[in-house]
């Protein structure tokens, strides 16, 4: 036992990790790299090992908010030396198996419920979830942490489909930290839950990173952006984007965009994000994300729809 709760284990975790360690965790049985080690390599294969048992501890804790988090069969393989610039790792044969890293540019939307695609929208939900509830227990936030959870279950009673209990989460967590938390807290709670997460490869277009990694883990089914970004007065710039196959749905006039807005704080490090606005249109949504380190926020986890009441 390493520690009892999400952050202390991931703390933990992240001590043994190494930049330029040649060994990797991952799940035996889809090659992925689940939180919380995913990005993370380990010098030796002892120290590996010790994570994977702190990594099976990380998640068993993480079933206290969701039981349907997947089970992993983790494993330790050795992944080579760094080597800049290079792709995703694969296992080498030296492992305990080999697992096929999978292409960034990977479609995963519209994959069947038995589909690996599937599995790593699942993962993906957890590791947003997992990122925001350490960043509400840290923060000093724990009654609205309660909230979420306490929220989540009951939403979890009416749900036919164990594998969308994910999606509730996170529906219910956006609508309660909309309710619960100033939009000032709410762009705390972003950035400090982004920091979290893995960090980007020094994207030229962050925009257009965050989508992607958004598409490829399932989360929508394809965007299209705007060709630049629209300069508007102090100093404040929006930048406007089309999405498709959102996975999440619009409750009481709003849309939940918890997730798009913590994958763009993961990349828009230098300017924070402002505010949002959701408008319905044919196939989809259109969203404006307004930059600016100055003016007050705006919610920027539930957003009223344009037009709706």
């Amino acid at each position: 036992m390493v520690g009892t709760t999400l952050v202390e284990i991931r703390e933990h975790v992240e001590a043994l990790a190494a930049a330029d360690g040649e060994f990797l965790v991952r799940c035996g049985r889809t090659g992925d790299r689940p939180v919380p080690v995913s990005g993370l390599r380990f010098e030796g294969r002892a120290t590996a090992r010790n994570a994977a048992r702190a990594a099976r501890q990380y998640r068993t804790a993480l079933r206290r908010y969701d039981p349907r988090v997947p089970y992993c069969d983790l494993i330790v393989c050795q992944a080579g030396p760094v080597v800049p610039g290079s792709g995703p790792e694969a296992c080498s044969p030296s492992g305990s198996r080999r697992a096929t890293a999978r292409a960034p540019s990977e479609p995963v939307a519209s994959h069947g419920r038995d589909d690996p695609g599937r599995g790593r929208l699942v993962e993906f939900c957890h590791t947003v979830a997992a990122a925001v509830l350490e960043t509400l227990s840290e923060d000093g936030f724990r009654a609205v942490e309660t909230a979420v959870m306490d929220a989540y279950f009951e939403l979890a009673e009416t749900v036919g489909a164990p594998d969308d209990l994910c999606l509730c989460l996170l529906e219910s967590m956006a609508s309660e930290l909309h309710e619960r938390l100033s939009p000032a807290d709410q762009a705390e709670v972003l950035t400090d839950a982004a920091v979290r997460l893995e960090s980007p490869s020094g994207d030229d277009n962050p925009l257009d990173a965050s989508l992607a990694a958004l598409e490829q883990q399932g989360f929508i089914e394809g965007y299209r952006c705007s060709p630049c970004s629209i300069d508007l007065d102090g100093g404040a710039g929006a930048v406007v984007v089309q999405i498709s196959g959102y996975v999440l749905a619009a409750r009481d006039g709003r849309l939940p965009v918890l997730p798009l807005t913590l994958e763009l704080c993961r990349h828009y490090t230098e300017q924070p994000l402002q505010s949002v606005q959701v408008t319905a249109v044919d196939g989809g949504w259109q969203l404006t994300f307004v930059l600016s380190d100055t003016g007050d926020h705006n919610s920027l986890v539930s957003v009223p729809i344009d037009g709706e009441v």
